[in-house]
């Protein structure tokens, strides 16, 4: 697993099974982003078995194949859904292609499984939420930075658990490393990503929706820059914005494409939540100039202050319930009105920071 690319971070999952071999069976399409990579290893560890890949490009399938010896090369993405066997199909998609090729999976009978962000306008999301109500089948997005992050997992149960109180406030800081240069063009072009908010902040909002127990949030402020790369005209490199949640709860986000060389990590993701009765700040990716990689929790409480060390002990059971909600019809990983607001709120904060610009 690469630490210092973004674009390829994609951790071993672990054996957390939930089902048995073909119990649950699965393709990959669509292997625009390296992130399906992560979405693949997930499954894997809660027991997925994989039958199946697609992709336009023999040499994204080739590397595929070497990763995962014996999976099938579909000779089309109509192969892969009318496949019967197959339960889900995971895809990273071009992100303005994602909401179409997951109504298409809708509606051959499957669950569908998409690298963030979901979409790229409001109108896409509509859309699918009007596909994923009349097929009955789950339209699940890979929000990795709390999923498939040990801490950022653990911060949630604590939370859960009453640890911290009433959370009044979720600060998130989210820098990544931008490797220009290995970045394919569609990278660059807003129509295709989206914007920053849309892309890197549907991370950050489906964290405070969940830290802090909201359902909905209002947009205060947002605001998107190019600051330092104006030979690519269509990259935003920086965003902020704010919300304010249906329960009262305040949401601020940085994100941005600033991740110095120097960083041994693809970025030095952080967030911290105040509650009522105390605060986490989670350390995602690095212990800066202590450890790399790392995946803390700093608690404090009224009964003492701790440092939890979440490396390589918590694992990451979001894909085990995602397999048992997409075979039992239950929402124990994640609902799905969460999934689509998360999206939502991204995109609202992003049309509200391009109305300013």
């Amino acid at each position: 697993m690469s630490i210092g690319d973004g674009a390829n971070y994609a951790p071993e999952s672990g054996d957390q099974p939930v089902v048995s071999e073909g119990e649950f069976c699965f393709a990959a399409a669509w292997l625009d982003h390296g992130h399906i990579y992560g979405q693949v290893n997930g499954l894997l560890g809660a027991g997925g078995t994989l039958k199946a890949v697609y992709d336009p490009d023999p040499a994204r399938v080739d590397a595929f194949i070497e990763r995962y010896p014996g999976v099938r090369r579909a000779d089309s993405f109509e192969a892969l859904l009318n496949d019967a066997s197959l339960q889900l199909i995971a895809s990273a998609a071009v992100p303005n292609r994602r909401g179409e090729i997951g109504e298409q999976v809708m509606r051959s009978g499957k669950h569908y499984f998409t690298d963030k962000s979901p979409f790229t306008t409001l109108e896409q999301l509509n859309s699918a939420r009007e596909v994923s109500e009349q097929t009955g089948k789950r339209y699940f997005v890979y929000y990795a930075e709390r999923v498939h992050n040990e801490a950022a997992w653990q911060a949630g149960e604590l939370i859960a658990a009453g640890q911290i109180g009433r959370v009044l406030q979720v600060v998130t800081l989210a820098p990544h490393r931008l490797s220009k240069d290995q970045r394919p063009d569609w990278f660059f072009n807003k129509e295709a990503y989206g914007g920053i908010i849309t892309d890197i902040g549907s991370h950050q909002v489906e964290q405070f929706l969940t830290y802090a127990g909201c359902e909905d949030a209002q947009v205060n402020f947002a605001r998107v820059e190019n600051f330092a790369n104006a030979d690519k005209p269509g990259l935003e490199d920086f965003g902020e914005y704010s919300l304010t949640g249906d329960n009262g709860a305040s949401f601020y986000s940085r994100v941005d494409w600033f991740t110095p060389k120097g960083m041994p990590v693809w970025g030095d993701g952080r967030t911290f939540v105040l509650g009522t009765e105390g605060s986490l700040e989670i350390r995602k990716y690095v212990d800066l100039g202590r450890q790399a990689p790392a995946s803390l929790i700093l608690k404090a409480d009224n009964g003492s202050v701790e440092t939890i060390d979440c490396l390589d002990r918590v694992g990451y059971p979001f894909f085990g319930q995602l397999i048992l909600d997409a075979m039992n019809g239950t929402e124990t990983a994640m609902s799905q009105a969460h999934i689509f607001k998360a999206a939502e709120l991204s995109m609202k904060a992003q049309l509200a920071a391009q109305a300013i610009d």
